[in-house]
């Protein structure tokens, strides 16, 4: 697979490089699988010096024609976003332990949780 998207970032104390890689696939196991993409992400803590190294793969039903390389990493870095948002609110809430389940108390009480989330992440 070609590289075909490089990236360098730097925030939080680290340094980033993350490399994007994408295929059409045709014989998958997965139905209406068109491309499979690995991304590579290369990160140094620039206090220790310590670098990782970790790669994820992921399956998509857009095409090439549909999406660039450097959009499903655009893509996949936004799903991260949301997936960390949702670790703060289980660790913290225990929100998938919820039994609040009818109505639309689900979606208040995750009104709720999300607010207090983004008042405690305000710096002051």
């Amino acid at each position: 697979m070609p590289l075909q998207r490089r990236t360098r970032g730097i925030g939080h104390g680290l340094s980033e490089l993350r490399r994007v890689k994408a295929a059409t696939v045709n014989s998958l196991q997965f139905p209406g699988a068109h491309q499979a993409v690995q991304i590579k992400r290369r990160r140094t803590d620039r206090k220790t010096g310590k670098t990782t190294v970790k790669t994820v793969y992921a399956v998509t039903s857009l095409t090439a024609e549909q999406v660039t390389a450097a959009q499903l990493a655009e893509l996949v870095r936004s799903h991260w976003k949301i997936e960390a948002l949702h670790h703060v609110s289980d660790t913290t809430f225990a929100e998938d332990a919820s039994q609040v389940r009818t109505g639309k108390a689900p979606r208040a009480m995750a009104t709720w949780r999300n607010l207090a989330i983004r008042a405690s992440a305000r710096p002051e």
